[in-house]
């Protein structure tokens, strides 16, 4: 086992307990293919899958195998209208599994999300019966203020340039704090605590994954 490997299974051992104490599951699988087998290992066959935007998500190729398996994939990229678009996060809620990234997770188990629309973090704070979340261990900080700043200058950043935003982080690489209609910082939200013993699960990856 390289250094680096080691650090992380030793890192995410402290960052799972923490994570039950707060009412969360959590996991560490070392490589991309594991951490895909045992979401999917997760969710019934037949079961009702949704998922927040994520290039995690895309990384793992987890939705183009959720589309060729035996799920019902509730998949906003294959709308054509902003109002089938609204109609599938309504549908989001009732959902069995929910999918997503999250921005940061700190060493002491706090989950700090940021959102534009407000899609994602709602069905993460209500709805889906469970909410799956994946990890990198790129994006474990040391406390809560340092995941806050992770998510405004290392996640933001880069993603509004994938979305192709016109705001001042996708210029300067780092956050202005803006308020231009292209931001897409619009909700800050810190999971302290899951109301739900184990809805969250959060599987921690020891590879670089997203932003």
């Amino acid at each position: 086992m390289t250094p680096i490997k080691k650090f992380y299974m030793q890192q995410s051992n402290t960052i799972i307990q923490n994570l039950e104490r707060r009412n969360m599951k959590g996991y560490y699988c070392e490589t991309k293919a594991e951490a895909l087998d045992l979401t999917l290992s997760l969710m019934e066959k037949g079961s009702k899958v949704s998922f927040g935007g994520s290039m995690t998500l895309e990384e793992l190729g987890l939705l183009d195998k959720i589309a060729e398996g035996s799920y019902e994939l509730l998949d906003r990229r294959q709308a054509t209208s902003p109002e089938e678009v609204r109609s599938i996060y309504l549908k989001a809620f009732d959902s069995d599994t929910y999918l997503m990234s999250t921005g940061a997770l700190s060493l002491d188990g706090h989950l700090v999300n940021i959102d534009g629309n407000g899609n994602r973090v709602a069905a993460l704070i209500y709805g889906p019966k469970q909410v799956i979340i994946i990890c990198g261990m790129n994006k474990v900080a040391t406390d809560l203020d340092e995941a806050i700043s992770r998510v405004k200058n290392f996640a933001a950043p880069p993603n509004t340039q994938r979305l192709l935003k016109n705001t001042p982080c996708s210029k300067t690489g780092f956050c202005h704090d803006c308020q231009v209609d292209d931001c897409i910082c619009s909700h800050i939200v810190i999971t302290r605590r899951s109301g739900k013993e184990n809805r969250i699960k959060v599987i921690l990856v020891g590879e670089t994954l997203g932003y």
